[in-house]
């Protein structure tokens, strides 16, 4: 065995044998640690380049490719779901029970309330769209936000529309009901699972004289018509001899509940917590 040179000391040869000159086997390290760190770099690289190009093993990770996804499954679903209510009722006409039936007349009753039957009359339909500038041709002043159709805005004619009195409400070509939540992601509109774009229209059953005069007292819809006329943002409103709404489609149970204890006459409701 070789004997470690003290500190201070310059390396010599070994005591138990004769000296050998390294330089040749120093370079050949060098070098080979040379390429094998250039093969990683290069490795490493097209990994990167790969993970920036397409995702692996099936993952999406952006906001629109995920929303893409969810939006497909839910039309998959929602399919299923028709099929599924669909063998329901057929199963429940198979049904010879006098508790059945009178189950079954319950519910019919109050299917309307909750809007899970197809309804039809005279409408109104509102439209609201995004005023269509681009980066380069937006009004200096201005940034896209003031251009485009926000949730509050399609919200305020909703709300309106229920002050109105209607008696149904579709948005786009889906059924709104109490449960319903309207939201805004990026500069599209995520109603019950779907992806819709710009522009938005809203249809409600009612008395159409009533509707109209909703629409012209809410303080919501009226900025909304002040922007449109100021920006160029899309609002039309027009009469629908007849209109067929059909019915809600989801599911009408509670998701998130909490039990309040204790709740006297009077009391106010404890505010949700996070």
């Amino acid at each position: 065995m070789s004997t470690a040179p003290s500190a201070g000391e310059a390396p010599g040869p070994a005591t138990d044998g004769p000296a050998r000159d390294s330089t040749p086997r120093r370079v050949a390290g060098v070098a080979g640690v040379t390429v094998v760190c250039l093969v990683a770099g290069l490795l490493f690289g097209t990994s990167a380049s790969l993970a920036r190009t397409r995702p692996l093993s099936g993952e999406i990770n952006d906001l629109v490719g995920l929303i893409t996804v969810r939006d497909e499954e839910v039309s998959r679903l929602s399919e299923r779901a028709e099929e599924l209510r669909a063998d329901v009722a057929s199963l429940q006409d198979r049904v010879d029970s006098s508790e059945a039936r009178r189950l079954s007349r319950t519910a019919d009753g109050l299917a309307p309330a909750v809007g899970l039957t197809p309804v039809a009359g005279p409408a109104v339909q509102v439209t609201l769209d995004d005023a269509g500038y681009s980066l380069q041709t937006l009004p200096e002043g201005y940034t896209v936000d003031d251009v485009v159709v926000h949730q509050e805005d399609l919200q305020g004619v909703i709300n309106a529309l229920w002050a109105g009195g209607a008696e149904a409400i579709m948005v786009q070509d889906q059924r709104i009901v109490s449960t319903s939540s309207v939201q805004c992601v990026g500069n599209t509109l995520y109603l019950q699972g779907r992806v819709y774009s710009p522009p938005y229209t809203v249809t409600a059953i009612g008395d159409v004289t009533a509707l109209h005069a909703a629409l012209e007292a809410d303080p919501v819809v009226d900025i909304y018509r002040q922007w449109a006329d100021t920006v160029g943002l899309g609002y039309a409103v027009r009469d629908l001899p007849e209109a067929e709404l059909p019915a809600y489609s989801g599911t009408v149970r509670p998701e998130f509940a909490r039990a309040v204890r204790d709740l006297k006459p009077g009391d106010v409701l404890p505010t949700p917590q996070e």
